[in-house]
Formats: C-alpha cells, sequence, structure tokens
C-alpha cells in the first residue's frame, strides 16, 4: 500500500511539474542534411548543428503523467498480456482434449490374451527385453511399490510452487493474469499427455516383471499399457518452469534466479528417477515427458509476453526547415 501511495502522489507531482512548470505537449527533432531543428512549448525556432542525413526522430511527450509508468523496468506494469476470447478458446479447448484423452486411456483394452505368453516364457521375454533400445533395457522388470508412492510427493510439491510465488510482490500483483497463465499451461500439457496416452500402446517396465512379485493381474490390464510418456513429470516439469519463468519475467534483475530454475529442474527430474524406479516409465518416456512438460511452461507465457509498442519505425519524407527535400526513415520512440 506504501508503495502504491508513493507511486500516485510520484505521478501527480511529475505531471503537476509537467504541465506547470514546463507545459511540454510535444517535442518533435528532425535530423536533416546535417541540420537538427526543434519546435516545442519552450524553445521556437532554434537550429542546431548536426551530422545525421535523412533520418527524422519523433519523441511525444503527450499524456506524461500516464505514460512515465510504461518505462521498461516499471514492475506495476505485467509483462504479460490476457486475452479472454483467445485465451479463454485455448484453455477451453484444452480442458476438452484433455477430457476427451481421459475416455481414451479408460476404454484402452487390456494386454491381448495372445500377446501376454511372451511375457510369462522367460526366453521369450528376453527377447522382448532385447527388442528394447539401449537407454530403456535396463529399466525392464522394475517394480517397487514404495518408489511409486514416493514419487508422489514430488509430484504433489510442484503443483503448489507456482502458489507460492503469489507472495512476490510483482507477481501478487495480477494473481489472476497469472493463475489464468497457469491453468493454461497445465490444461496444454493435460491435453498433450491424455490424448497420447489413450492413443499409443507401451508396455510399463513392471510388465516385463516376471519374477512373481507383481501380479498377472496388473501387468496385464489396460494401466500397463500406458508407459508412453511419463504424465506425472510432464505436469511436474510444466509447473516448476512455468513457476521459474515468470519470476524471471515479473523480476528481470532479481539475483536468485539462478535458485529458482534449478528447484525449477530438479523437482521433475526426481519424479523421473522414482517413477523409472517404481517401474512405471522408461527412460525415454521420462525425458519425452520432461522436454515436453519443461517446454509447454516457459513457451505458454512467452507466447503471452507483452509487446513493445513504444517504438516505431516508419519512412519519411518532405522538406527541412532551410527548404531541402529529403527522404529517409523516421524512427519514434513514445515514453
Amino acid at each position: 500500500m506504501k508503495k502504491t501511495i508513493f507511486l500516485f502522489a510520484s505521478l501527480f507531482a511529475m505531471h503537476t511539474y509537467a504541465q506547470d512548470t514546463l507545459n511540454v505537449q510535444t517535442t518533435t527533432y528532425n535530423f536533416n542534411n546535417g541540420v537538427i531543428t526543434s519546435n516545442d512549448s519552450i524553445s521556437q525556432n532554434n537550429t542546431y548543428s548536426g551530422s545525421v542525413n535523412q533520418t527524422t526522430l519523433s519523441k511525444s511527450n503527450s499524456n506524461l503523467s500516464q505514460n512515465i509508468s510504461t518505462k521498461k523496468g516499471d514492475k506495476s506494469i505485467s509483462p504479460y498480456e490476457w486475452k479472454w476470447v483467445r485465451d479463454g478458446i485455448w484453455t477451453g479447448a484444452a480442458l476438452g482434449a484433455s477430457a476427451y484423452g481421459l475416455i481414451l486411456i479408460k476404454n484402452k483394452e487390456d494386454l491381448p490374451i495372445a500377446e501376454r505368453a511372451k511375457f510369462l516364457d522367460e526366453a521369450s521375454l528376453q527377447k522382448e527385453i532385447d527388442k528394447l533400445n539401449f537407454l530403456d533395457q535396463w529399466a525392464a522388470g522394475k517394480h517397487n511399490e514404495n518408489a511409486n508412492a514416493i514419487s508422489d510427493i514430488p509430484f504433489a510439491i510442484s503443483f503448489a510452487a507456482p502458489f507460492a510465488l503469489l507472495f512476490d510482490d510483482e507477481i501478487n500483483d495480477h494473481t489472476g493474469q497469472y493463475i489464468g497463465l497457469y491453468i493454461e499451461s497445465l490444461a496444454t500439457t493435460a491435453a498433450l499427455y491424455t490424448i497420447t496416452a489413450g492413443l499409443v500402446d507401451r508396455s510399463r517396465p513392471y510388465v516385463y516383471d516376471n519374477s512373481g512379485d507383481t501380479a498377472e493381474s496388473r501387468r496385464f490390464k489396460n494401466n500397463g499399457q500406458r508407459s508412453f510418456y511419463s504424465g506425472h513429470v510432464a505436469a511436474t516439469a510444466t509447473a516448476t518452469f512455468f513457476a521459474a519463468k515468470a519470476y524471471s519475467d515479473f523480476n528481470p534483475d532479481a539475483s536468485g534466479k539462478a535458485f529458482v530454475w534449478g528447484g525449477a529442474a530438479v523437482l521433475p527430474a526426481a519424479v523421473g528417477i522414482f517413477r523409472m524406479e517404481a517401474g512405471q516409465h522408461f527412460l525415454t518416456d521420462i525425458l519425452l515427458g520432461y522436454v515436453l512438460g519443461a517446454g509447454t511452461g516457459i513457451l505458454v507465457p512467452e507466447l503471452h509476453k507483452r509487446k513493445n509498442e513504444n517504438i516505431d519505425v516508419y519512412p519519411s519524407s518532405g522538406t527541412s526547415f532551410n527548404g531541402d527535400s529529403y527522404n529517409g526513415m523516421a524512427f519514434r520512440y513514445t515514453f
């Protein structure tokens, strides 16, 4: 509240000073054939020597009190833009696709009986393991139930991480927009994962466990055909990398960004390790989930970044103060 009062007081003082003392409305500088002319409410028809050719620079200071808050680095302005129509359609479509993906997952069939025999005979099972790529072979047969339960801990923590950043003043000032982008990111990840998991059949590592520790009823159920790819890792990476991206954009000069990004990288990696030990996914499933999740967490906020509308470049031609004609490009920066 103190910062808000101070900001309004500063704006009022600067506005009063600009209108009553300087009375600046518009200042335009024209660089024409080595001569710069200036025209404003304080100094009329003054000429300065220069060396810039065929360039026009126009600087507008109208509505100074309103434009001061848009200067670079002003934390009262969100780095993102939220558009209700665009983002409403995006989020709604993603949630709808997620619902469709869940239906596909629910309706997946169990491993066909004709294919179960090759997972029951030691010789044929080894042949199936040998068919796996070298990155995944070592995980075949893993089935640690404790690791499965432990993986849910960092998974749950990751969803809370973005909400913890609401204690940051800059993010807290734009809570609705921030949470909207977070939901949009998670919905996008959910849509990608559920549809993929519903359409692609790949046996989980525990399906290759023929030691007797994993019951056949579990090995051959439809849930055992959802190894590709890791939804836990994808969702965790989306949450943590979204938080790191948003924190960095709202606090570009913060000194602790490296720790935020480090935490964002470690948490989904930890989930991935436990998911492999649990026999839920192979390494390639983890890596793909990590890349897609992190990519979504970073890309969705990036696509919503506010564009710099203060800069304008356009063709310009006319007659200079001394009567010479000129053609060139004009550059305008609005404060």
